[in-house]
């Protein structure tokens, strides 16, 4: 590690400790049977599009998960529950490789997420090469997850997909919360959280460990996540701060070829397997930030924000070491009256990404990047009447960087680059003129900047030609809330236009490079349905109901790619339609039933829409019952089972595969077969 790194880790550190005199917030925890604000989408609370309201006003397409929604399934996998909001689909290979798509953007992305930023507490946690990775985040740390749909640039920055917000628990409480799970493949999770209040000062933390042997070959896992948030609250003005720390080590199986995966789902690849193929890294997240209530009116906040990341990662065809660093601020000046609202700002991030690749003790090649970004922006709510919420926001981004050679062997290959000043508008009308309907429609621009390996050309020049891709996204929806709120329904139709389309392309087994690849659009229908099925003081008790839908067709509209014309084609890696439903049975006081149904439809394989994947049907099941609820320690006792049907399919593909040496395409990540996990939660 250099000794910048070091410095910026104490200086993580440091923030941490100064979380020790100060915050945390404002819950209990929720018990079995939840209020029904929970499931009825007109009294969810948000605060996305940076203001705070009832969902059923926001003039734009947002999904919420609360603690009920993030706790329905084992808390080890984030996919189980970001697959039952529409328009989502995360495809999960093993815990270390993840790909999350929105609306269809970053479908093609090979190993990870990007196209999608990703926020704790408003705290940007993008990487610097412009990957995400909220699975990383413990589901037992999280309160709520808001995810915004689509292109939402002059909001939260680059992201064509939309971002996923991560709020932490708000406890005035002083409590304990640990708690324990085991299940198949020897997979141990331990956690501990905690609030302490004191005066004016509030304190909140996780601790959590998770480990893992896996269900293939090369798959052990190891992460360790310490989350802790503080606030010091005066009359006037608040300070507080949030400190994240993830420590992860762990083994990479790979993808398989169509004839492992169907014949001997358990292996590795088999180089992955030979070499002990891994991935060790750490990342550190520490922010500080001041709130100020000028006057009755206006308030402001200014925040400053680090991350550090150091990655190591072990590969046949060669060894990647990398680090990024971070520093921001962002401040922000809101006035309100009775009928409107305006929040105006800057963000400022300087990055610095360095990585190099070895092969057998060989350096060939060393380099590092740095990154200018800013973004201002401004964004207004005006309210004429009650029933009718207008927004129009806009934003202006500068994005610049600079590449240093930093192994001259093979000549230098220093370069810069500076992109044009990105304009980003957008506009949105919700209009609700009772408690029964809801309806609103948006169009908003947003872009995705290429990551450090797309700006490179094969031979490790700075690519002079490549540009961030670029869309505009036009939406319509309806929130309906219906027989004394026993049932609430959200329908979404969507149109998104893509530009300058970004392709990361494999010229070799170890070399990737960007191209712009013309046009795309994608469209799609969107459904949630919520409903309370029955309700009673005494047995059968109460059953809720929750469903989505997703139907797409994302198209390429100009993409040539070799010399091969795949205009009209079907974008890969996106499934066609998916269904999930979930019931919840709180048949007794002290005892929960809860099911999730997944069906995941066809999804091609490559471009030339030549091979696709079938779609396939999943099922899971929990139980949860808790004990003593008005003594002193209550505590849950819960026990489930994953894939109950034993379905053998592939959890996520890796479109465009190529198989190399005489070697099958490896398209599939094998998923879990049946697997069972029980655990328990005392509350202190």
């Amino acid at each position: 590690m250099t000794g910048s790194h070091k410095g910026a880790l104490v200086i993580l550190l440091a923030l941490f400790f100064l979380n020790a005199y100060s915050q945390e917030s404002e819950k209990t925890i929720t018990p079995i049977q939840s209020p029904d604000s929970i499931w009825i989408l007109s009294d969810v609370s948000v605060v996305a599009y940076r203001t705070s309201g009832k969902l059923r006003n926001i003039p734009g397409s947002i999904s919420v998960l609360r603690t009920d929604n993030l706790n329905l399934a084992d808390a080890t996998n984030l996919a189980a529950t970001l697959n039952t909001l529409p328009g989502i689909t995360m495809q999960t290979g093993t815990f270390l490789t993840n790909r999350i798509v929105i609306r269809g953007m970053g479908s093609r992305t090979p190993y990870n997420t990007n196209r999608i930023r990703s926020y704790l507490n408003e705290i940007p946690l993008t990487s610097a090469d412009g990957v995400s990775t909220p699975e990383e985040i413990d589901l037992n740390s999280l309160e709520k997850i808001e995810v915004i749909k689509g292109p939402s640039s002059a909001l939260y920055g680059s992201g064509l997909g939309g971002s996923i917000n991560m709020y932490t628990p708000e406890r005035t409480e002083n409590e304990a919360n640990p708690g324990i799970q085991y299940g198949s493949f020897n997979t141990l999770k331990a956690h501990l959280s905690g609030t302490v209040n004191s005066g004016k000062a509030r304190l909140w933390g996780n601790l959590s460990h998770l480990n893992s042997e896996g269900y293939r070959e090369n798959n052990q896992y190891s992460r360790t996540t310490l989350l802790s948030t503080a606030r010091w609250i005066q009359p006037t003005w608040s300070v507080n701060a949030t400190f994240l720390f993830i420590d992860v080590n762990g083994g990479i199986p790979s993808s398989l070829g169509k004839t492992m995966f169907e014949e001997n789902p358990e292996s590795a690849a088999p180089a992955w397997k030979a070499i002990g193929g891994y991935k060790d890294y750490y990342r550190g997240v520490s922010a500080i930030s001041l709130t100020n209530k000028i006057s009755g009116r206006i308030t402001s906040n200014l925040t400053l924000f680090g991350k550090l990341n150091d990655n190591y990662e072990r590969r046949p065809f060669n060894n990647l070491d990398d680090q990024s660093m971070s520093v921001g601020i962002r401040g922000k000046l809101s006035y309100r009256t009775k009928k409107s609202e305006f929040t105006g700002g800057v963000e400022y991030i300087a990055e610095q990404y360095k990585w190099k690749l070895d092969r057998d003790n060989t350096l060939l090649n060393e380099n590092s990047e740095n990154r200018r970004h800013l973004n201002v922006f401004g964004i207004m709510y005006y309210k004429p009447v009650p029933e009718l919420n207008i927004s129009l926001a806009g934003a202006l981004n500068h994005v610049s960087y600079r590449l240093t050679d930093l192994y001259p062997a093979n000549g230098d290959q220093s370069g810069s680059r500076e992109f044009p000043l990105i304009v980003s508008p957008r506009l949105g009308i919700n209009y609700a003129p009772g408690d029964i309907l809801a309806v609103y429609g948006s169009i908003g621009h947003g872009f995705s900047l290429p990551s450090p390996e797309e700006t490179l050309l094969p031979e490790g020049d700075v690519n002079p030609d490549i540009r961030p891709e670029q869309g505009m996204q036009y939406e319509v929806g309806a929130r309906f809330n219906v027989l004394d709120r026993k049932i609430g329904i959200d329908a979404a139709l969507y149109w998104i236009e893509l530009k300058d389309l970004l392709v990361t392309k494999r010229v070799a087994e170890d070399i990737f490079t960007g191209m712009n690849a013309g046009k795309s659009r994608h469209q799609g229908f969107e459904l949630s349905f919520h409903s309370k099925v029955f309700d009673y003081g005494s047995f059968p008790g109460r059953l809720l109901a929750d469903i989505s839908y997703t139907g797409s067709i994302n198209r390429f509209i100009e993409f040539t790619d070799g010399g091969n014309n795949y205009d009209g084609n079907i974008l890969p890696g996106i499934p066609h339609h998916s269904v999930a439903l979930q019931f919840r049975w709180a048949a007794l006081p002290m005892l929960e039933i809860s099911t999730h149904l997944q069906y995941t439809g066809k999804q091609y394989l490559n471009d030339s829409n030549s091979l696709d994947y079938p779609g396939y049907f999943l099922s899971n099941i929990k139980i949860n019952s808790q004990f003593f609820q008005n003594k002193r320690f209550p505590f849950q006792f819960y026990v489930g089972i994953n894939n109950l049907s034993d379905t053998h399919y592939a959890s996520m593909l890796i479109v465009n595969a190529i198989g190399f040496n005489n070697v099958e395409p490896r398209y599939y990540y094998p998923g879990l077969p049946r697997n069972f996990y029980g655990g328990i939660q005392i509350q202190f």
